[in-house]
């Protein structure tokens, strides 16, 4: 009997009805768009370092950098790794491969480093006037946040809960990730009104952060209606005493 065909009743061949193959996301694709939002982060640190390598003239904005260089140069290098490494994390077929266990073993560091150092920035370095009080605290909040989440995430992954180890892991790097999503919260308003006053500035800022964490969990709710952890693992893994 062919497949797809029902057997002739009363004469009549019919056909089976078969179900339509549900079209799957390229899985590259949240990876990518990652990466492209952090392009814009990613682009100005390097430019952040090259003037700082080359010594580029002091101004009042930049002065607390020569100042002070290691936090702003340690923030950066932890930034881009996070960010890279991170955004690869979301690819189904690299976190079914020891590949995936090793950057984790990379990228958790870095995004500590990047979470610890912008927490130093924010407590020791004289910022400029449009970044007000309200400011201070979200910087303070979502670093602190960044770095326990970080935390939280490693300690789970070595008594083997994968999917608690996953959902810490997506917020903290949904909070790093705020300086990509920080431009379009300010291009619409600059381009409308030009550069915002304190108030404003501290409220596009925070735009960002609380946008990413919204998707961001959306994507741990959906995780946990599939069952399990991104790529299918089960919710513990007995034993585990490794970073993934």
């Amino acid at each position: 009997m062919r497949r797809g065909i029902r057997p002739r009743e009363h004469g009549v061949m019919t056909a089976a009805v078969l179900p339509r193959p549900v079209p799957r996301r390229p899985e590259w694709l949240a990876p990518a768009g990652l990466i492209a939002l952090s392009l814009v982060p990613i682009v100005a640190g390097a430019f952040r370092v090259t003037s700082l390598a080359v010594g580029e003239d002091v101004t009042a904005a930049n002065a607390r950098f020569f100042d002070s260089p290691a936090p702003v140069v340690v923030h950066i290098v932890g930034s881009t790794v996070f960010l890279v490494l991170g955004a690869l994390q979301f690819a189904p077929s690299l976190r079914r491969r020891r590949w995936h266990r090793i950057a984790g073993r990379v990228a958790a560091p870095a995004g500590l480093l990047s979470a610890l150092s912008a927490l130093w920035m924010t407590l020791f370095y004289t910022m400029p006037a449009v970044n007000g009080p309200g400011l201070y605290v979200m910087r303070l909040v979502f670093g602190t946040a960044m770095a326990a989440g970080i935390v939280v995430a490693v300690v789970a992954i070595r008594r083997g809960d994968v999917r608690t180890h996953s959902a810490w892991m997506t917020r903290a790097y949904a909070i790093g990730l705020g300086a990509g999503t920080q431009v379009f919260t300010f291009l619409p308003w600059t381009l409308a009104l030009g550069e915002p006053g304190q108030t404003m500035h501290s409220v596009l800022m925070g735009a960002g952060w609380v946008i990413n964490l919204l998707i961001a969990e959306i994507v741990i709710a959906r995780r946990t209606r599939r069952g399990g952890s991104p790529a299918g693992r089960p919710r513990r893994i007995a034993g585990a005493a490794r970073l993934s």
